[in-house]
């Protein structure tokens, strides 16, 4: 069965995305330091406007600012209307944590609404012009820094030919490609779009040497070890830099990176994005909201269990067996929206007008709120806010053998909302191809994991259960 990519990848949202490396310090170094500096700027222009002076609480709230922004996001290759979304994105997010600590602290007393309210709006609107203004300069930056770096590929194959085209189409970019070697005969050669065949694998070093070649990009099967040792061997006497771009990139890595096992050097192929930091920033982050959430909605919760106990016979909370984390078996919890509790091995999903759902259940199943005894599923470590929906044991038994990948959305634990569900795949799945969509939706947000990602996430469905009606 084909696959089917998501539409608007998660790499839009959480701004992962791979990069060819531009040998470009200049202009990296003004785009860490661009929007910090910018954000902590406005905010003094806003004190002087406002008092004549730049007055000691707003300084240090720049410094504050300026460090929890530093480094700022490279935002030259994004276009113009998503750079414009993800400063105001960004800024959201930064403005409400400071809200939160200048309250929680006190500190906000110090402030003057006015300046406060002026610094919300002109902040974001001075990122977007500084943003704007640097695309401007930097084809001027480049002049500064000399002329391009040249580079060669090595091995016209299906890899060599997408790092090409990926160079071509990086905007100010310090790489000139100047074409490609390989010793298989021009009829069995892919064809290159922007460059040509240069020579053969011997005219190489020769050919380095003479163009003062700067990269070298290795293209070349991994079967082809002894002809790789070979050319390192004589590009020895050169001073290019020498990368490797095995042909197992080809596939489909899932949050691939490179390590270490007992000093031996390895690239990981399908590995959960929440290993070291990451997995303290993610359960950190479950963990203080799940507590937030669930106090703020306690009220909420007392109410639908009275109503589930007065509306039917049954037991207020269902409890079903889900894969969890490494596919090994949770109990799930959520508030019973149906007259049978159902978890056996054939377990027929819900359709609307399903004459099992009762009528407080259907209220529930339609604005979400079924799922809210999944928070404390979150506390207990076996689910996280954010993550690939689980499943029914039953269903993922017969999907496992129908989709390609299916199991690598246990790589993490399962959430109560996710990537697939925000983009309309939440609900009953009736066909196979909806099932394959939510999957690639799954693995799309494994390769792209990140906390900006999550809360995108979880801001939407928020929106999205206040209109969607997809769920029954």
């Amino acid at each position: 069965m084909a696959e089917v990519h998501p539409i608007f990848s998660a790499s839009t949202v959480s701004a992962r995305h791979a990069q060819v490396p531009l040998g470009n310090n200049m202009l990296s170094a003004v785009e860490a330091i661009l929007d910090p500096a910018v954000l902590a700027l406005s905010l003094w222009l806003v004190s002087a406007s406002v008092y004549g002076e730049l007055r000691p609480p707003y300084l240090i709230l720049a410094v504050i600012v300026f460090s929890i922004t530093f480094p700022g996001t490279s935002r030259l290759q994004s276009s113009v209307k998503l750079l414009i979304f993800n400063i105001l994105y960004s800024w959201f997010w930064v403005a409400l944590l400071l809200l939160f600590l200048g309250v929680a602290t006190g500190y906000i007393a110090e402030f003057s609404s006015h300046a406060l309210i002026t610094w919300l709006w002109a902040a974001p609107l001075s990122q977007i012009g500084a943003q704007l203004a640097l695309r401007s300069a930097a084809p001027y930056l480049l002049l500064l820094q000399g002329p391009p770096q040249r580079a060669i590929i090595v091995g016209m194959n299906e890899q060599g030919l997408a790092l090409a085209n990926r160079i071509h189409e990086t905007r100010y970019s310090k790489i000139a490609l100047s074409g490609f070697f390989d010793d298989r005969n021009p009829s069995r050669l892919h064809q290159a779009e922007h460059s040509s065949l240069l020579g053969r694998l011997r005219e190489l070093p020769e050919f380095v040497k003479e163009n003062r070649i700067q990269f070298i990009y290795l293209s070349l099967p991994m079967a082809s070890q002894p002809r790789i040792l070979h050319i390192l061997d004589e590009l020895k006497d050169t001073t290019a830099s020498i990368y490797f771009v095995p042909d197992m990139f080809i596939t489909d890595l899932i949050q691939g990176r490179s390590g270490a096992v007992c000093g031996t050097p390895v690239i990981s192929v399908c590995e959960s994005p929440f290993t070291g930091s990451n997995g303290i920033v993610k359960r950190a982050s479950d963990i203080i909201l799940s507590l937030i959430i669930l106090t703020l909605i306690a009220p909420l919760l007392l109410l639908i269990a009275i109503a589930i106990r007065l509306d039917s016979p049954g037991p207020i909370i269902f409890k079903q067996r889900r894969y969890g984390l490494d596919g090994e078996e949770i109990l799930v919890y959520k508030f019973r929206s149906m007259r049978v509790c159902e978890d056996g091995d054939n377990i027929r999903q819900a359709e609307k007008g399903d004459s099992r759902i009762t009528r407080i259940g259907a209220f529930l199943r339609k604005n979400s709120l079924d799922e809210l005894p999944q928070f404390v599923n979150v506390l207990q470590g076996r689910m996280s806010i954010v993550g690939p929906r689980p499943h029914a044991v039953a269903h993922n038994e017969i999907y496992r053998n129908l989709i390609k990948g299916y199991m690598i959305r246990h790589k993490v634990k399962p959430g109560i909302t996710g990537w697939a569900q925000v983009n309309g795949y939440r609900g009953e799945t009736r066909t196979l191809d909806k099932m394959q969509a939510r999957i690639d939706h799954d693995l799309d947000y494994l390769r792209n994991w990140s906390l900006r990602l999550d809360l995108h996430i979880i801001l939407k469905t928020v929106l999205i259960v206040l209109k969607d009606r997809a769920a029954y």
